[in-house]
């Protein structure tokens, strides 16, 4: 069995589809219908920077959706692959939760655009710079972190944002909480905290304006039918009713990433073979989650032509 799974923030760089766009028009048509979605030139930031205007959480999020989108089209229309024989479930960190159902079919890519843009501008608009942050606790396993989370919070918001792997999990909520929280790793056994270049605390209560501007958007673009079920970040677990797709895509605004608990749970379901597309952030994790499975990586057109014949 082989799921498909599709990176989160972190795994923008300027540059990123530029080789894929200069092989395939069916990567430039991708980069052009989100150009022509979101009414900007998205693709030259990409393409070109500067590198703090492709970070910015409200051009980051649609760029690594549609670098992500490009490689499958690529994957679908020149290695002659469909997604829906070829995988069995889908995955997403974060945004990514938005590529997999836009790759199964629930969203259109112009409408994953906008939601995607709407949501990065959401989530940076529902906390004041300055005000909250994230850290990566490395050497955590989800036990030190959350007894961390729970020790710094002295009555602020301090929570786990995301359970990545049994080594790194991240940290999200006010600022001083998040820096009580690196002052005392040591005390927890936790080997290194690192305060995260992110612009707003993601993943925790502090976003709930965002998670109230996502579900107003998603009223008026619900989720369509998946041609292949999701494993959901804020579960763990399979959906493929698009009515609860929707209501999870809202709570993931403000709840934790369980990629670990995904891994784990995909495995489990059967999965033996990951394919990350559009990144090589994802694979590293789930090997650390899961023994005995595949990962593949798929970015360029070398990449994509030794997936199409081994599908």
């Amino acid at each position: 069995m082989r799921a498909f799974v599709f990176p989160g923030q972190g795994s923008q760089k300027v540059g990123m589809g530029v080789d894929l766009a200069a092989a395939s028009a069916a990567a430039r048509e991708v980069f052009q219908e989100v150009d022509d979605a979101l009414g900007q030139k998205l693709s030259a930031i990409m393409r070109e920077g500067p590198e703090d205007a492709l970070t910015l959480t409200e051009n980051a999020q649609p760029a690594i959706m549609a670098n992500a989108i490009a490689v499958l089209r690529v994957l679908e229309r020149e290695g002659g692959i469909n997604l829906a024989e070829k995988a069995d479930f889908v995955a997403g960190h974060s945004l990514g939760e938005y590529t997999a159902l836009c790759a199964a079919g629930a969203f259109s890519l112009a409408d994953t655009a906008r939601l995607l843009k709407l949501r990065g501008q959401a989530m940076q608009a529902a906390v004041p710079v300055g005000i909250g942050a994230m850290a990566a606790l490395l050497g955590a396993d989800i036990d030190k972190a959350t007894r961390l989370a729970e020790a710094a919070a002295e009555g602020q918001v301090c929570t786990v944002a995301n359970d990545n792997d049994p080594t790194q999990v991240v940290i999200s909520g006010h600022r001083e909480a998040i820096e009580r929280a690196i002052a005392m790793v040591k005390d927890f056994e936790i080997k290194r905290g690192l305060l995260l270049p992110v612009s707003a605390p993601f993943h925790c209560p502090l976003m709930q304006p965002a998670a109230d501007a996502m579900a107003e958007a998603l009223a008026k673009t619900p989720p369509g039918a998946l041609r292949l079920p999701l494993f959901a970040n804020v579960t763990a677990a399979v959906v493929s009713d698009p009515t609860e797709v929707q209501r999870l895509l809202v709570e993931q605004v403000t709840g934790r990433v369980r990629w670990r608990e995904s891994a784990i749970a995909m495995a489990g379901a059967g999965v033996e073979q990951f394919v990350e597309l559009g990144g090589k952030v994802l694979g590293p994790m789930i090997t650390r989650s899961v023994a005995d499975v595949s990962v593949t990586s798929v970015i360029g057109m070398a990449d994509i032509e030794d997936l199409a014949k081994g599908l």
